[in-house]
């Protein structure tokens, strides 16, 4: 059977294991494996297939108010962000399948490896070590999506898979911290050359740094503020754990030319014979040659504030409705195209995107069928060197400037952020990002209350189309807010557009029910095959 069970007890297709992202599909009998650390190797890089795919990442991003899917692109996300989905979603679903795949594989690795009768004792622990990470990270996602979730580490039989019950998510998130916190030791840091047993082939593999990072994004989902701050504190300015900085440039980050670069922490590996084509549905049809179906909302683009420091609706800004896209945070302009914006095509032409109705040519804009509805495409990500738009490209789960964001966040909320904490994290951030205005980067000497809204909406500015906000607004239990306003898109004058009171084009309502929506529900297919399974509340 397909997703729980099958996802439990499918004998997996291990992969050799020379490079992260080169697969060969070769299969092998049980019995003839696990025969050298080669072996182990390649069943490893199994697991690393399953940490995440680009119709996750990049569709996470529509989960939340930052992005929208037009159809049911991204496996019907669009559905769960409008409300208007039930057990049976294939995101839902899928998710469920893709994370217990994942596990199965894992325990494979962790439960067999003792088989092999030579292997250097310190690539055993630093590929299970590897294994048990990639494990934490799916019982991670599953705990944040649906709750209380089965658990087992062991190969269960067909019969315990039918009959599992789900373990409660505090048990399965103190699972985590656990093994985070007990790997980190078998774990390199991220100068290759120089760890033991290391080279630069490795890279991609889990870092010690890595451990430590989930395990803050894990303490900031649970309001642990205090351990949070504890495991930023092991990577902010402490070489022992790895060698972590912010890159001079934001916008280089994500290029093919700097990747590895010593910001990431942890990335999904693509190139070779893995890439995805994600880009052919978020940049302009005249760029990728595809629908636009993945495009960015006016609420992210509103929540970019001015080079002074100051949101656009607050006085002194400086902001025009007849001039947006002057003197914004210059993220926004390495994050988003809008109407007026250049870019580089596949064939080295300089192409203006116009996305205003009326504009000609229309192609790109929000007349066209095939445009974005919303006036707006996503930039980051876009990746000239793909051949034939199918980019190798990592994709980035958690970098530097993240770990700084989230020692912000953990100290303001236990009153400790001070002008010291600031400079080293938001106004770092901002100071790489291009700001030199003093009501940008001094510290502002504001309450809690008000810094927590800088600090929210500078996460969403650094973070955005990192799939990094439809978490932060579950954890924040704002999602109930801000997913249940309309997806607006750019401010029209008349025309066939659907519009709110200030002329902003609704491309759609949505619906977030607390506390119905906070959870997902138990997909329909595993409920099927085992009644013990039970289903979250309101579903």
């Amino acid at each position: 059977m397909k997703k729980l069970i099958l996802s439990i007890l499918c004998v997996s297709v291990l992969f050799a294991c020379r490079k992260l992202d080169q697969p060969i599909t070769t299969d092998y009998t049980d019995a003839a494996y696990w025969q050298t650390q080669d072996d182990a190797l390649a069943a490893l890089a199994s697991c690393y297939e399953n940490l995440s795919d680009d119709q996750y990442y990049f569709g996470d991003e529509a989960l939340s108010d930052n992005g929208y899917v037009s159809g049911i692109g991204y496996k019907a996300v669009s559905l769960i962000a409008a409300g208007a989905y039930d057990p049976s979603n294939l995101r839902v679903s899928d998710e469920w399948k893709y994370r217990y795949t994942c596990i199965r594989k894992c325990n494979i690795v962790t439960n067999n490896i003792d088989r092999i009768p030579t292997i250097d004792s310190t690539l055993k622990r630093r590929i299970v070590a590897e294994a048990r990470f990639i494990r934490a990270y799916s019982y991670f996602q599953l705990a944040t999506w649906f709750g209380d979730v089965p658990f087992y580490t062991n190969l269960i039989t067909v019969e315990e898979a039918r009959n599992i019950t789900r373990s409660k998510r505090e048990d399965v998130l103190s699972f985590v911290e656990s093994e985070l916190a007990d790997i980190r030791a078998a774990l390199p840091v991220n100068n290759y050359s120089g760890s033991a047993g290391y080279s630069d082939k490795d890279k991609g593999r889990i870092t010690r740094g890595a451990a430590i990072a989930l395990s803050a994004r894990l303490h900031m989902f649970k309001s642990e503020w205090q351990k949070a701050i504890t495991d930023c504190e092991l990577l902010i300015g402490n070489a022992a754990n790895g060698n972590y900085a912010l890159q001079s440039s934001y916008a280089n980050i994500f290029s093919a030319a700097n990747e590895f670069n010593n910001e990431v922490i942890f990335d999904i590996q693509y190139g070779g014979g893995r890439t995805n084509s994600a880009q052919r549905t978020f940049m302009p049809q005249t760029v990728a040659l595809l629908r636009s179906t993945l495009v960015p909302t006016q609420d992210l683009v509103d929540d970019y504030i001015m080079l002074n420091g100051r949101g656009i609706r607050e006085t002194g800004s400086g902001y025009s409705e007849n001039d947006p896209y002057t003197n914004r945070d210059p993220r926004m302009n390495a994050t988003i195209l809008h109407h007026g914006s250049t870019v580089t095509d596949f064939d080295g032409r300089l192409q203006t995107i116009l996305t205003r109705p009326g504009s000609t040519p229309s192609t790109n804009s929000v007349d066209d069928q095939g445009a974005s509805p919303t006036g707006y495409y996503f930039y980051k990500y876009y990746d000239r060197t793909a051949t034939n738009y199918n980019s190798g490209l990592n994709l980035i789960v958690i970098r530097y400037a993240d770990v700084l964001l989230m020692y912000a966040e953990a100290k303001n909320e236990l009153g400790q952020l001070d002008a010291a904490v600031w400079n080293q994290t938001i106004r770092a951030l901002r100071l790489r990002a291009g700001f030199n205005d003093a009501g940008a980067t001094e510290f502002p000497g504001v309450g809690q209350d008000v810094l927590r809204t800088i600090i929210r909406r500078e996460r969403r500015s650094e973070l955005a189309f990192e799939g990094v906000r439809a978490l932060d607004i579950r954890r924040w239990k704002i999602a109930d807010q801000v997913m249940n306003r309309p997806v607006r898109g750019i401010k029209v004058n008349g025309g066939a557009f659907r519009t709110d009171a200030n002329g902003y084009i609704i491309v759609e309502d949505r619906r977030f029910i607390n506390p119905k929506h906070y959870l997902w529900p138990v997909p329909t297919f595993e409920r099927d095959q085992n009644t013990n399974l039970g289903q979250n509340q309101d579903w």
